[in-house]
């Protein structure tokens, strides 16, 4: 009778602790099933997350590309054939890389400049006035000067530039008439500007610093050297011709620059 007790109570234990056993299982299985549900809750929040910063950066519109600035024509060129030449005679006082270039306002000074080879500028009668409607007159050491007369993006007319000039507008003769302004020209010598070189009569300074012919010559440098002493040049003149001749390089003339 006392084994059969005992029996009965060791298998109400071994019961007990099997459903314990039973219960801790499903317990646990509870938990990872509950911690792999928020598992996979995460990656989903996760992956709406992502597909949410995806959406928003279709969202974003790229900024619109810069129109490019239009190229506005510089209203000092004027184009004849296939050469855009300055509207203007040139009036610097200095060189392309800022050096300063010496006025030479009495005969002295312009022989001095002359003699020594050395750069120089002056308004005709060193009149202001003039110099503001016809630019300066150079000699041509100054035309010549390694440091550059002509502002950046610009080249002194050579004498093959002056030559193609003339070509196209039908050969030196008979042409000075379409290049010159219609003012400022001695009475009858007005051009009609046909050309719209504009070509005023601004006159020069010879080799001893007197001046001659405003109103009745327009000349201009050329880069071409001629001989040892000498460069080529053109010119109006109260003629209907464009004239070419070859002159000192002490004497003042007006220049006319290509735009590059």
């Amino acid at each position: 009778m006392g084994n059969i007790r005992k029996i009965v109570v060791f298998s109400g234990v071994f019961i007990l602790l099997l459903s314990l056993a039973n219960l801790n299982a499903q317990t646990v299985q509870t938990k990872t099933t509950q911690t792999g549900t928020k598992s996979k809750q995460v990656n989903s929040k996760t992956k709406q997350s992502s597909k949410s910063a995806q959406k928003g950066a279709k969202t974003v519109k790229p900024e619109p590309k810069a129109e490019p600035a239009k190229k506005v024509r510089d209203p000092a060129v004027i184009t004849i054939g296939l050469q855009n030449w300055a509207l203007a005679n040139l009036n610097v006082g200095a060189f392309r890389n800022g050096d300063t270039i010496p006025e030479a306002k009495s005969n002295k000074e312009w022989v001095s400049a002359g003699d020594a080879g050395k750069p120089a500028w002056c308004y005709y009668n060193n009149d202001l006035a003039i110099g503001k409607k016809y630019g300066k007159l150079y000699n041509w050491y100054a035309v010549n000067d390694p440091r550059g007369l002509a502002p950046d993006g610009w080249a002194i007319a050579s004498d093959e530039d002056w030559t193609k000039l003339a070509n196209y507008l039908g050969g030196h003769g008979g042409v000075g008439t379409t290049m010159k302004s219609i003012t400022g020209w001695d009475e009858g010598y007005n051009g009609t500007n046909q050309s719209g070189f504009t070509g005023f009569p601004g006159g020069y300074r010879i080799e001893n610093g007197l001046f001659q012919n405003i109103g009745s010559t327009g000349i201009w440098w050329t880069s071409t050297e001629n001989k040892s002493h000498e460069a080529f040049d053109h010119y109006l003149a109260s003629g209907a011709n464009l004239g070419r001749s070859s002159s000192p390089r002490q004497r003042g003339e007006s220049v006319r620059c290509l735009k590059q």
